[in-house]
């Protein structure tokens, strides 16, 4: 699904993927659950694209339902990975980049089941990313450091189009936007930091990895 020109969401994935079409070929911003690599080249290829035309693969953190399709998507692409420091060292053990905190008996209980049956394959990162790094794609490409729901996480955000991919960081319900859950977040003052961090970004289109893409996004921030 096309929400700004060249911009696509590709539906039917766990963990929202965005594809991006650029003339030097097509960048996907995270990888779904394991499997989801079917849907994704699936969609690649309705749009009349090969395998081959997925250059890069940004990963905004290392949990499962965002990196669970990298390794078979690289495999099939050979796609260059981009992820922070962090996150990439968790992505070449196949763990996440922090522990879960469940604060009852029945998220630990799903954590525990994620953990068993969510195992990843071992990926490498090929190029990190730091804060305040430009990639030459959608006029310029900020990397931000969002860290809060993970150590490493990142958020990508471009000023000339007013897009903001920012993971985890902030999920979408009902149309509004709120800070990292706290059932999955690592440190909740960096979260809220980085929330509002990307609340002063004058963004308008905020494209999270949980929930539907949210437009005239500049007054549905959250207060923290």
């Amino acid at each position: 699904m096309e929400i700004y020109p060249n911009v696509h969401h590709i539906p039917g994935v766990t963990a929202n993927p965005y594809l991006l079409i650029d003339p030097t070929g097509l960048i996907l911003i995270d990888a779904g659950l394991p499997g989801s690599e079917k849907k994704i080249l699936k969609y690649i290829s309705g749009l009349g694209f090969e395998p081959n035309d997925l250059k890069q693969i940004i990963i905004t953190h290392a949990d499962f339902d965002h990196v669970g399709g990298l390794a078979a998507l690289k495999k099939a692409s050979g796609a260059r990975v981009y992820a922070s420091a962090t996150e990439a060292a968790a992505m070449a053990s196949g763990h996440p980049s922090r522990a879960m905190r469940p604060p009852n008996a029945m998220l630990k209980l799903v954590f525990k089941l994620m953990t068993r049956f969510g195992k990843t394959s071992k990926v490498q990162t090929d190029e990190l990313l730091s804060d305040g790094q430009i990639l030459p794609i959608l006029g310029g490409l900020q990397v931000l450091e969002t860290s809060g729901h993970t150590p490493g996480h990142i958020s990508l955000f471009s000023p000339s189009t007013g897009i903001l991919f920012p993971g985890d960081s902030i999920v979408s319900e009902r149309g509004r936007l709120y800070s990292s859950r706290q059932a999955v977040t690592w440190d909740r003052q960096k979260a809220d930091e980085s929330t509002r961090r990307q609340a002063g970004l004058g963004v308008t289109i905020v494209c999270p990895g949980h929930g539907p893409v949210v437009k005239d996004a500049r007054d549905k921030f959250p207060i923290t």
